[in-house]
Order: structure tokens, then C-alpha cells, then sequence
């Protein structure tokens, strides 16, 4: 979803639902949810989120299920495997039933659309969990992640290596585009690993009002050079079959963060991958496990994120 309905109906869907403004105050009550959260622990009372799971999880749930109870509501683990979802029941009926029970709903699915249809007719906000589209709550945590860091800055340039036709590439690629900074993402060439052409289609316009910078390129020397941030994921995306692990091992390893490659950037860069993670796959175990990893630092700072997206929609209700 391109444009900015999905905001003005409460939901968060897409990094480009939030403009620069929105961003900053998420982190900022982010931040102060970490510092503080005692202060905020009846801020959802007697309010139930609803956590929809096609895909499997370990920070997602972990994250919206402990930050939920932490701001002193409740959350319910709802699995698409044990629902009558896309089954007996459509997701009109879906979404229409569980917006009269609960208060929010965090969905993790497959599809993009699926999320865009149960959006379009619930009555309280709806929060992408993931998707093959985007990672927003994800990549809210990296920026999180880079502000601490002190790396979030207009002159922040941030390499990305690996497969570029990932939720987490394009949502990163947005947030450069909405927050004015840089990002040169490295991939193989082809349309199965390069990003969805309508992402770098929408990240050229948001650039224009941030002064962005949204690079695709196939080399590495030129991603890496003078970056602030290193960032890679999975190579093996959860639709990606099995079968085909070797094949796109190959055509991943010449973009494999390394120290070698680590050595280029700037010597205080920072490395970050969302995890789960492979050692000797999309990075080395030196890297991942070296002093410039904030890996779990990053998984960490999902949770304040999570709690301050939930707080922000519940304003807006």
C-alpha cells in the first residue's frame, strides 16, 4: 500500500505510512518506554490485542506478547494453522468478527494483500507483523538501534548485503527514503533477488522531499565504502523452498559479510542483522559475534518499539 489511507484509518501496514515526524516520536516514546517502563505498565489496561501467526516467530511473538502485558493488557496467540481462516471463513468475516472482541490486531502473514484485506474491514488498528511486502516493526527497531548507536544522522550511510527481493530490505529502503539518509543495498542481479521495482519506484519520490539516497547496485566495493552501517538477513526467506538452499548459497556467498568486508567500512560501523542468522551463511560467526555487532541489541529494542507503535495507534482511536 502506497499512500497514506492506511495511516488516517489507524493502522500501520507500511514504513511509508508514517511520515519523518511520526517516526521520530515512536523512537522517542521508544526510548522512554526503556528508560521507564513502570510508569507506563496500566497504559493499555483492560485492552486485548489479537496476534494473528500464518509464518513462525520468536522475537515477533515474544516482543508483542511481553510488551503487550507490560502495558498492562493481554494478548492472544491466534495460529492460522488451528483457524478456519481462508478455509470455512473469509477474511471479511475475519476481520469484521475479531475488530468487535479485541482492541488491535498484529498480523504475521505470507501475503501483503491478505493484510491490506483484513485492514480494509477491521474497526481497530491493524499492525504488520511481516509480510513478503515489508518488515516496518523490524526495521523500527534498527533505527532505534542506529540512534543509540549514534549513527542516525542525514549523513548515515547504511550497506545492505544479501537478497535484495526481501521484506526487510524494502522496508529499510523507506525508511532512508522518509528519514533522509543513505542506503546502498547490495544484491545479485535478477528480478528473484533484486528489490520489487514498485519499492524503488516509491522510494524515489518520498526522496525528493527528504534528500534520501536509495541505491541498488551489484557491487560490493561501492555499498560498502564509507558505511556507517552494515546490515544483511536471511538468505533463506521462509518461502523460499528448501531445495533451492545450495543453489542461492552460491549466488548469495560473494555478498556473505565478512571481516574482510567489515575492514572497508568505516572502522566504527556498526553490523546488524534482524536474526534469525546462519554463522558462515550471510555473515561469519566473527562478525555476528564481534564488537561491532548490536544484533541483540537490535532484537531487544523490538520490544520497545513494539510497545511505542501500540501506544501511538491507541492515541489515535
Amino acid at each position: 500500500m502506497d499512500n497514506k489511507t492506511v495511516i488516517e484509518m489507524k493502522h500501520f501496514l507500511s514504513m511509508n505510512d508514517l511520515t519523518k515526524e511520526e517516526i521520530e516520536l515512536i523512537l522517542d516514546k521508544a526510548i522512554e518506554l526503556k528508560r521507564n517502563p513502570h510508569e507506563y505498565s496500566h497504559a493499555l489496561n483492560d485492552k486485548t490485542l489479537l496476534m494473528l501467526f500464518e509464518k513462525p516467530s520468536l522475537r515477533t511473538r515474544v516482543s508483542f506478547e511481553v510488551g503487550m502485558e507490560q502495558l498492562g493488557g493481554h494478548a492472544i496467540f491466534y495460529s492460522i494453522d488451528d483457524s478456519p481462516l481462508g478455509k470455512k471463513e473469509s477474511i471479511h468475516d475475519f476481520s469484521k468478527t475479531s475488530s468487535r472482541m479485541v482492541n488491535m490486531i498484529m498480523a504475521r502473514v505470507f501475503k501483503h494483500s491478505d493484510l491490506v484485506e483484513i485492514a480494509k474491514y477491521s474497526d481497530v488498528p491493524v499492525i504488520n507483523a511481516l509480510s513478503d511486502y515489508e518488515h516496518p516493526c523490524q526495521v523500527l527497531a534498527d533505527i532505534l538501534t542506529m540512534k543509540e548507536a549514534g549513527k542516525l544522522s542525514p549523513r548515515m550511510k547504511l550497506a545492505y548485503f544479501g537478497d535484495g527481493n526481501n521484506n526487510v530490505t524494502h522496508s529499510l529502503m523507506f525508511a532512508a527514503a522518509i528519514m533522509g539518509f543513505e542506503i546502498c543495498v547490495a544484491c545479485p542481479e535478477g528480478s528473484e533477488y533484486e528489490p520489487w521495482e514498485r519499492v524503488v519506484e516509491g522510494c524515489d519520490v518520498l526522496s525528493h522531499g527528504s534528500g534520501g539516497r536509495v541505491n541498488v547496485t551489484h557491487d560490493i566495493g561501492e555499498a560498502i565504502a564509507g558505511a556507517d552501517v552494515v546490515v544483511t538477513d536471511s538468505w533463506m526467506s521462509y518461502h523460499i523452498p528448501h531445495e533451492k538452499e545450495a543453489e542461492r548459497v552460491q549466488t548469495f556467498m560473494p555478498y556473505q559479510v565478512n571481516e574482510a568486508l567489515m575492514a572497508r567500512a568505516k572502522p566504527d560501523a556498526i553490523f546488524m542483522n534482524c536474526l534469525p542468522a546462519m554463522r558462515g551463511m550471510e555473515q561469519t560467526a566473527g562478525v555476528i559475534d564481534g564488537p561491532q555487532s548490536v544484533v541483540f541489541d537490535e532484537a531487544e529494542n523490538r520490544l520497545h518499539v513494539q510497545k511505542a507503535v501500540m501506544l501511538y495507534l491507541d492515541s489515535l482511536c
